[in-house]
């Protein structure tokens, strides 16, 4: 029988495979847990839906779950994120069912989503929440089989927590965004570099000088500001939370309602996981050639439907830049469709990053399908203990060292009355 799969060019495999050649030099931990994998085969049988960015480093992890005995298919959790050559090497050298290709409808999409649930899955493996919502909505005679589940984003794990709260959610799912080895990492550091790259990579625009106006002061929202400050932007960010807009403020970027920054940004970035932040009203202030990107999860953050009416024409001036032109004259330019700039424009976060990302997500599978205790209907932390083991793998990949507590401390810290 002959393997399902829609990819836009199997020819492409070669030069895929390279790639993910490339990405695993610079992924030890996975790598590590890949070898254990291939020796125990901890998830022998084990039927796996997966929804996820199809890059080189998500084509690693891949590689790691079928090494461990998963029966893996895999689509796009985002229609601009596949790398084609990647899904191309993933079929014809893994053997691994993927359906995703680069700049595929919505309704293409969500055609992918529903052909790897149709492996009847046992876990799934979600970048924001699609999967598990098709799941809980058209494909509900599947839920039966489905015994667990892990979450990639900030996004997902908000629309799984609402969903566990209206008590629908029909399974457990392992918030593996929420792992300090993820988003202390790959939220702050892999989303920095790799929006100011796909930005760059679009424009090919200085950011030397410029305001670079960053909606949203969360992880992502870290990240971007700090890289785009080193490039050398004049950082605005805009929030809604005291919390994080007082430590934006204590980190020395200025911070203002986005209305006021629509004024005088030359760069715009998203990244609140939230609709319409940048509105028709934000568009008709702002200067002519103001560039607009987002880095959350969905292009719902920029009110793109606000921004068709106030156009009067619009054109693609660059590969992932459209020029929508006012009735005044002035050109906001829109990069990648909206979508995660990063994907669209670039190549993702770097490997070293999503190392330890994707091992959360290979040993988060591990621990459920060993798990013999029944968990709940709800939204679960990465366990606390393989946050640490990938901490651990990952310093000694790095070569760095660390000291241990002595007996003496570590008594002094399990004693309430050794005191002063």
């Amino acid at each position: 029988m002959l393997m399902k799969y829609d990819v836009k060019d199997i020819k492409l495999a070669g030069d895929g495979a390279l790639r993910i050649e490339w990405a695993n030099q610079n992924m030890p931990v996975l790598n590590r847990i890949r070898k254990r994998f291939s020796e125990e085969k901890p998830l022998k049988g084990v039927r796996l839906a997966a929804c996820l960015h199809v890059t080189t480093e998500t084509a690693s992890l891949m590689q790691t779950l079928k090494s461990g005995g998963a029966k893996v298919t895999l689509c796009a959790s985002n229609p601009l994120s596949t790398q084609d050559d990647v899904a191309a090497s993933l079929v014809k050298h893994d053997k691994i069912p993927v359906f995703a290709i680069k700049g595929e409808n919505n309704r293409t999409y969500y055609r992918h989503i529903n052909a790897v649930l149709d492996i009847k899955p046992q876990f799934t493996m979600d970048d924001g929440a699609d999967l598990v919502s098709t799941l809980h909505s058209e494909r509900t005679e599947l839920l039966p089989h489905v015994r667990g589940g892990t979450e990639e984003t900030t996004t997902g794990i908000i629309r799984l927590r609402s969903m566990a709260a209206d008590g629908v959610l029909q399974y457990p799912i392992i918030a593996v965004n929420d792992a300090q080895t993820k988003h202390f990492f790959d939220n702050r550091y892999g989303t920095g570099q790799s929006t100011v790259d796909g930005i760059i990579r679009a424009t090919n625009r200085l950011l030397a000088g410029t305001n670079f106006v960053v909606c949203g002061y969360g992880w992502c929202g870290r990240g971007v500001a700090m890289r785009a400050r080193g490039m050398g932007a004049k950082v605005i960010v805009t929030e809604v939370d005291p919390l994080p807009a007082l430590e934006a403020v204590m980190d020395g970027f200025t911070v203002m309602p986005i209305s006021k920054a629509a004024r005088i940004g030359d760069f715009f970035c998203t990244l609140t996981g939230n609709i319409n932040v940048i509105r028709k009203e934000h568009f008709t202030t702002m200067k002519d050639g103001a560039i607009v990107a987002n880095s959350g999860h969905f292009n719902v953050e920029l009110d793109l439907v606000g921004l068709e009416k106030l156009a009067t024409s619009r054109r693609m001036i660059r590969p992932f830049t459209e020029e929508f032109t006012l009735k005044d004259g002035r050109r906001i330019n829109v990069l990648g469709e909206g979508r995660l700039i990063n994907l669209a424009a670039a190549e993702g976060h770097p490997s070293s990053v999503m190392d330890m990302s994707f091992a959360n997500q290979a040993l988060s599978i591990e621990f459920m399908v060993k798990n013999k205790k029944p968990l709940a209907k709800q939204v679960y932390p990465v366990p606390e203990k393989i946050d640490k083991q990938i901490a651990k793998e990952k310093l000694a990949a790095m070569g760095t060292k660390i000291d241990r507590l002595t007996a003496e401390q570590k008594q002094y810290l399990a004693s309430w009355n050794i005191g002063t």
